[in-house]
């Protein structure tokens, strides 16, 4: 079973997101070019990790803001995982995974756990069931959702065997949280990906390195930094190779 997977790690401009869709299809067609058929963004991308002007950006799935990336995974038969704010039932505003799929729906992922700095804004969401890549089958988690072992456990469950993550991690914090990632894909036997960002975003300087997970917790490849970069990982049959692209 070949796939492509590719974790975007991308700067993001507060509250601009005309601009920061401009950016994301800047990375969809690099990724495109090199035949990714997953990629993924850091959490809330399409706005920053910007937890004070959220409210007064959330966006609509369905917007024709949205149209650019669209029709690039339509084009490519690529899907492409973007982070916003969203609402929900009730009005509750959740911390959502935008997911533009090849036959040009959008579908949405809302975060589950709530990190406690987050939850005077965001409330949790429902999440969602995995859903099919190529031949994998794929579940998203949004940043603390994987602080939590029982998310990704659900996700083996269900079928995941690519568990993606979108993040804004910083530097303090990630040798933690990438050792719990490493760990699910070892124990329930998935690859999993890891989106964080690049650049300054709500106050905080994240660590960058995002990184890819084989499905024998092996690490495939990971960027070495914190610069803007596409990071891949590609399985043909069984055997996984890795590449980072800078941008």
């Amino acid at each position: 079973m070949d796939l492509t997977i590719a974790a975007a790690q991308s700067a993001s401009i507060p509250g601009n997101v005309p601009r920061n869709v401009s950016h994301h299809f800047r990375f969809a067609e690099i990724a495109a070019d090199r035949g990714v058929q997953l990629l993924v963004f850091p959490e809330l991308s399409l706005i920053g990790y910007e937890l004070d002007i959220a409210s007064s950006n959330i966006v609509r799935p369905e917007s024709s803001d949205f149209d650019p990336l669209r029709e690039l995974a339509a084009q490519a038969d690529m899907t492409v995982v973007a982070g916003a704010p969203v609402l929900g039932d009730g009005g509750r505003l959740h911390i959502a995974s935008l997911i533009f799929r090849p036959d040009r729906t959008v579908a949405v992922y809302t975060k589950e756990h709530v990190h406690e700095s987050e939850a005077g804004v965001f409330a949790p969401g429902p999440g969602a069931m995995p859903f099919p890549v190529n031949d994998a089958s794929v579940a998203l988690a949004i940043c603390a959702d994987a602080t939590h072992p029982q998310h990704a456990a659900k996700a083996a469950t269900a079928g995941a065997n690519v568990y993606a993550v979108g993040v804004m991690i910083t530097a303090d914090a990630y040798a933690r949280k990438a050792g719990l990632l490493q760990n699910y894909a070892q124990h329930h036997r998935m690859a999993v990906l890891m989106a964080n960002y690049s650049g300054v975003t709500g106050g905080c300087v994240p660590a960058g390195r995002s990184s890819i997970w084989s499905e024998d917790g092996r690490l495939l490849v990971a960027s070495t930094g914190a610069g803007e970069e596409l990071i891949i990982g590609r399985r043909r049959r069984t055997r996984w190779e890795g590449a980072v692209v800078p941008l």
